[in-house]
Parts: C-alpha cells; structure tokens; sequence
C-alpha cells in the first residue's frame, strides 16, 4: 500500500515538473517572469481545472522550505552598505514610495468595499516590489550599473527592510491572536524575548564562528551548499518553534553568512534550487485558488493593479525630481517598481494563516500579481522607448537645476576628435590606443563608476545615456571626426531594444558629419547595423582570434586592425 502511495506521488510530481517546464516555455516566449509561469502552472494543476496537485501535505513542505530558502538568500544579500552610500535618494524614496502605496492603497481599498483590516493588509502587500525579477530584467538590459539601475536597487533594499518589519510584527500579532485574552501581551513578550535571544546568538555566530567555518568548510564546495541548505532550514524550524516563524528564522541565517567572503559562492549556487522550490509554493498558491470565486475580482484586481503600474513609478518620479535628478533617471526608475512582489503573496498568505484575511484577499492580490507582474516586464523591458513616448509631458517633474546627479565639466562642450560610448574595459582599451596616436578622447557612459575610473585615467569624461536625443544634443558632435559605440548589445532578438541602433539613429538624424564605428558581438548582429549606415563594424572577439592567430603563426609581431580581415573593412584611423 505505502509502494503505490509513494508511486502515486511520484507521478503526480512528475506530471507538476513537465506541466512546470511546457508553461514555462511558453513564458519564456511571451518574455515572462517564472513567477507568472508558475503560479500558471498551479492554476492549471489546481481543482479547477486538470486536479493534478492532491498531495497537499508533500506540496506544502516543500513550499516552506522554498520559502526558507528565499528568505536565506534575501538575508544574505542584505546589503545595507549600499543604501549607506547611495546616500538619502534610496532611503527617501523607499520610504517614499512605501508611504504613499500604503496610503492610498488602504484608501481604494476601502473605496472597493473591503473591510479596514483586509484593506490595510492587501495596502501593505502592494507596497513591495520583486528584487528577483527587477534585478534580472536590468541585467538583461546591461542596466544594473546605470544610475537609474543603482537608485533602483537602493530603494529595493529599503523594501526588503520594510518587509522584514512587516513580517516580524506580522509574526507577533500571530502569536497574540492565537493566546488571546490576558495571555496575548505575555506570549508576545516571551516571543519577542525568544527573538533578540536569536539575534544575539547570530551576532556572536557572526563575530567568532561564521568567518572560519565557512572557510573551512569552503574547500568542498559541495559541503559548503549543504551547509547553506542545512544552517537556513535548521534556524527556520527554530524560529518556527519559538513561535516568531519561519521566514524570519531563514532570514537570519542568511544574515549571519552575510559578511562572509563566500556569500556570492553561496547565493549562486542556491538560486537554481530556490527557483525549483519556490515552483512548489507558487504551485500550492495557485492550486488553492477558486476560479469561480476569483471572476469577483477581477474588478477590483484591475483598480489595485492600475495604482500599482501608474501610482508607484509616478511617487518616484516625483520624490527623484524633488531631489535633484533628472526625468529621465527618475522615470526609468520608476518604472521599476510597478509590480508587486513574491513576498506579497507571501505576507497575505501569513494574514490567511493567521486567520485576520480571507482566502479571498489572496487571490485578489494574487490577481494583482499576475497583472502588475506581467505589464511590468514588458515595462522594463521597453523603458526606453515608452520614455520617448511620455518625455515631452515629464518636464514638470525635472527642477531647472539637476544637481543630484553626476555634472559634467566644461570638457563636454570642448571639440574632440573621437567620441567614445562606453567605458568598460573594451572602450578603454580604444580610447588608450587612439591617444596614444594624439587622438582627443571624449568618453561617454551611463554607469557613474565607469565615468569616475575613466577620469582617473585621464579621459574627459561624460556622464549620460547614449540613447537620450536631449542628451545627444549637448555633445561637440559637429566637430568629431569619429563616433565610437563600444556599448554592449541587449540579448532580446529585437533590433529596436538596441542601444546601438538608437544611437546610429538618433546621431544621422542630429547630422552628424564624421563616421562612425560600431562594436558588435557577433556576424549576425553586425548584418544589423549595416541598414543603419554604420562606417566601420568592429567584431572584437573575431579581430582579436585573428591577432592572435597571426602572432602565433608568426606572421606579424603585433595585432592587426580590423582593415585586414577578410571581410574587408575599413580601418580607424591611427
């Protein structure tokens, strides 16, 4: 009996992992997040429609330890520093963007005809937007250096503070519900007790035991990822004893690894295996969900996810420009955090489990999900572009003065030979022979570390976005011989997401009268740029195969430009 009980669950697994990976797939072409795929998935696994997912028990376990997981890797992650030296934008506008969500949130809450404490609930669960799915979007787009990138990241961190706060109370009031009566103020008490008794233990495990231990438990890789798992699910369970839950009790494991040199090693290593379990809670989520209960919110879902993709990038807008920084840095970041999170479900699964909302409120913020969560990639994806549209009526959010942001010297209005865009180690690497030949250098970059190193170097230097006509505008462009595009091309298969495009666009259209020079990765993206009039396509990996090549055979002594490859380019001037 027990054989056929195990085989049972077996397949049912089985069939959840392919129904996972096919849903996924057709995400992936839609350019989704896994999240919308997987709670999909549930869905589709659920009661409601194939009741595939009936061992509830087995589902959830895995589900909590998915979420234990994820609080580990959040906790690791924690950088505080950041928000340190990203100075007041981060936390002004975290804190800004928190407030005002939850505000207003409450109040078309109430407006919807939810009750005050189901509404201050799905307020509070709107306020926090997914650092996974921001994070990963802006990498895609070689964007998580830009200003717009780091402001964004700030603020995400201020978020999983508040977060952290709101499940610690979350867990308090738990614990006073569930005494009641005279017991309630003790119990929270013991628990808060329980709670700094742990956190103590987690500094001292931080000050003398985490450092060696993790060193030493380094040289087997595979040990050090067991211990991860391990030390994350033990204090989970402890927490979840001591009656301040299970998130919390992950969350400090991850913090107390956090200072380790190894916390990257650790993080990488357990992405996968958080994605795989988190499929499980996001399975159990959706599973739990009831359609026919679900079309009476559809209404609502469609308000709330509204506010969300037009509320929050517009508070950020407004705090940034108050502070000093321009539209387009303001917009872009915002567009960030029109969606809500993971761990907004996971808060109102807690108000479920404690029994102070519905089963009803999660699946109208799960609604909200899977809306905001869906729009906003598409969002992120295309900022750039939807900027282009919104630009001529976001001047009232930019002050006269943009003085939070980077200033360019006078140098940015001096003439110069060659414009370079993009500072990393391949425009350098440009920019170091062309002056050495007595070429003027102007160097462009968005990422304000790559504007520092390079005036470190001795570059002029400017920092701006390449794609931003305003900014193209204000650029010695009429009396350069040469525009060099050393930027990096965005892996999404659609020609009008480059940057390179824009910019070769963008550049005719001003009239610029040198020639330009595009770096491209690869043959096929170089036939791209033919099109757009590019004078030179640069292929770096190709023309360094055939230095190399030619040095090993011993042809030549030195490399060779991109004039002598067998396609026939033309070469930049020395």
């Amino acid at each position: 009996m027990n054989a056929a009980i195990e085989g049972y669950l077996f397949y049912e697994i089985a069939a959840l992992l392919v129904l996972a990976a096919g849903v996924g797939f057709v995400g992936l072409i839609l350019r989704q997040p896994l999240i919308v795929s997987f709670i999909a998935v549930g869905i589709l696994a659920g009661p409601s429609v194939l009741n595939i997912a009936r061992s509830d028990q087995q589902i959830d376990l895995l589900a909590e330890l998915g979420i234990a997981v994820l609080l580990f890797l959040v906790g690791l992650k924690l950088d505080f520093n950041l928000v340190r030296t990203l100075g007041p934008v981060a936390l002004v506008t975290g804190l800004g963007q928190v407030l005002f969500t939850t505000v207003f949130g409450f109040l078309i809450a109430l407006g919807l005809g939810l009750d005050p404490r189901t509404a201050i609930y799905v307020a509070i669960a709107l306020t926090f937007s997914s650092t996974i799915i921001i994070v990963k979007l802006l990498s895609d787009k070689r964007e998580i250096d830009a200003l717009h990138g780091r402001i964004a990241l700030g603020f995400l961190i201020v978020q999983d503070i508040v977060v952290v706060i709101a499940m610690i109370s979350l867990s308090a009031i738990g614990v006073g519900a569930a005494a009641g009566g005279d017991g309630a103020l003790t119990d929270v008490l013991r628990v808060l007790g329980y709670g700094l008794g742990m956190l103590t233990f987690v500094v001292v495990f931080i000050r003398y035991v985490a450092n060696p231990l993790v060193t030493r438990l380094s040289r087997a890789p595979e040990l050090l990822v067991s211990f991860a798992i391990g030390w994350a699910a033990l204090l989970a369970a402890v927490g979840h004893y001591l009656g301040f839950g299970k998130e919390l009790g992950g969350l400090l494991a991850g913090v107390s690894l956090a200072s380790t040199p190894f916390r990257e090693a650790i993080a990488a290593r357990l992405a996968s295996l958080r994605d795989f379990l988190l499929l499980f809670f996001f399975i159990a989520l959706g599973a739990s969900l009831d359609l026919s209960v679900l079309g009476a919110s559809v209404g609502p879902a469609i308000v709330l996810s509204l506010f969300v993709l037009i509320g929050n990038p517009l508070i950020v807008l407004v705090i940034m420009g108050a502070m000093g920084f321009r539209k387009r840095t303001g917009f872009l970041a915002g567009l960030t955090v029109a969606q809500i999170s993971e761990f907004s479900l996971i808060f109102m699964a807690m108000g479920v489990s404690i029994g102070h909302v519905a089963d009803e409120a999660l699946g109208l913020v799960t609604l909200v999900g899977l809306v905001t969560i869906a729009a906003s990639t598409y969002m992120i994806t295309f900022s750039h572009q939807i900027y282009t549209v919104f630009e001529p009526v976001l001047g009232i959010f930019e002050r006269r003065r943009t003085g939070a942001e980077p200033n360019n010297g006078p140098e940015a209005a001096q003439p110069h030979d060659v414009i370079l865009f993009g500072l990393g180690r391949y425009g350098l690497g440009i920019a170091s022979v062309l002056q050495k030949s007595g070429k003027n250098i102007l160097g462009v970059d968005f990422s304000p570390d790559a504007v520092r190193n390079a005036r470190r170097r001795g570059y002029d230097t400017v920092f701006g976005d390449a794609t931003d006509p305003e900014f193209l505008a204000h650029l010695p462009l009429q009396q350069a011989e040469w525009l060099v595009l050393a930027v990096p091309e965005h892996d999404t298969g659609l020609s009008h997401d480059d940057p390179r495009h824009a910019l070769l666009r963008a550049v005719r259209d001003i009239g610029f009268p040198g020639k330009v020079a595009v770096a491209a990765h690869s043959e096929t993206s170089a036939e791209t740029l033919k099109p757009l009039q590019a004078d030179l396509v640069l292929l770096p990996y190709r023309d360094a195969a055939i230095a190399a090549a030619r040095m090993i055979s011993g042809v030549e002594t030195a490399p060779q430009t991109a004039a002598e490859d067998p396609d026939g380019q033309k070469e930049l001037p020395a």
